[in-house]
């Protein structure tokens, strides 16, 4: 099978979801962000961790929804803190009603989330409750990490990776233990594949900071360079503030935090720098690394080499994809 063949299990689930009806204020919205679309990423992996070791999916379906309501529901709240317009190339919630109505709804998709839960096994549910509550704290805490990093003026390497390892890839590893866990798998098996899918995460999310930079505006879906334009600290702009030397220093200077009278020429000054210290290679060979190590976790995971391919195949998309 192929990662697209289980995709259709997940839209038909999620389309007979029933969040709420009454008042309408409070549901529509969820109905409208759910409705946006996206890669529908970590439901698949869910999917994906639990075929490794079974053919009976239906186990895994409303745990794996639990997945995407939740994201989504992180989403909501984002959107509020960034202020951001646009979410998948349409109005975001709380621009389409208001703040408060996108807190509220995300707040009933949190609860939402939580009771896709209640049919696991009562042997189960302890353990993936608590697993997914440590989850979703380590999620809100990768957030909490990304905003103070707008004000902080030293934000280390180390830390910016730890970073994003809870704000998204420890909720894409938990996707893949959760699936391994409702299909029965051992303990060692839950726990590598939750590294794969953690160091997948981190693997994407730094492609992400690299096509930002470094990608084809006509198929990256947004603005090339905005993370330049507003002063992003990413795994690029680190590395290059580093290993700069004292002219690279001062041209980053005039540009990094300073108003922007011309945002085009600032994103050409800084990416200049970055060819001059070689940032392209360094952060591709990082994300390499993860991805190799990510390969050898699912290496070692005690199931049929046939059963590990659609994984395999869905990583190599994350990681060679273009937008």
């Amino acid at each position: 099978m192929t990662p697209a063949e289980f995709s259709p299990l997940i839209s038909a689930a999620l389309a007979k979801l029933d969040y709420g009806q009454s008042p309408t204020e409070l549901y529509e919205p969820i109905r409208y962000i759910m409705g946006l679309g996206g890669k529908r990423i970590r439901p698949l992996l869910t999917l994906l961790g639990a075929h490794l070791f079974t053919d009976d999916l239906g186990p895994a379906i409303k745990p794996a929804l639990a997945t995407e309501v939740f994201h989504n529901f992180t989403l909501l709240h984002d959107d509020i803190m960034d202020q951001a317009p646009l979410r998948r190339g349409q109005p975001t919630v709380h621009e389409k009603w208001n703040a408060n109505v996108a807190i509220l709804s995300g707040d009933v998709m949190l609860v939402r989330a939580y009771e896709l839960f209640f049919d696991l096994s009562p042997a189960l549910l302890p353990t993936v409750l608590r697993r997914f509550s440590q989850t979703a704290a380590e999620v809100c805490e990768g957030q909490q990490w990304d905003m103070n990093f707008e004000k902080d003026a030293e934000v280390s390497i180390p830390r910016y990776l730890d970073m994003i390892r809870l704000k998204t890839a420890v909720l894409l590893g938990f996707c893949l233990e959760l699936g391994a866990r409702v299909a029965g798998a051992s303990e060692e098996d839950a726990e590598h594949l939750r590294q794969f899918g953690t160091d997948i995460g981190l693997a994407f999310q730094l492609r992400d900071d690299l096509l930002d930079v470094y990608g084809d505006a006509a198929t990256f879906g947004k603005r090339v360079g905005g993370d330049i334009v507003s002063d992003k600290k990413t795994f690029l702009l680190l590395t290059a503030q580093a290993q700069a030397s004292p002219s690279q220093q001062l041209i980053l200077r005039q540009h990094i935090g300073q108003p922007v009278p011309d945002a085009e020429a600032k994103v050409q000054a800084v990416r200049a720098i970055y060819d001059e210290l070689h940032i392209r290679p360094q952060t591709e060979a990082l994300i390499n690394g993860y991805f190799q190590d990510a390969l050898q976790h699912l290496e070692r995971v005690a199931a049929l080499p046939a059963r590990k391919e659609p994984l395999r195949q869905l990583a190599l998309q994350l990681m060679e994809r273009e937008s």
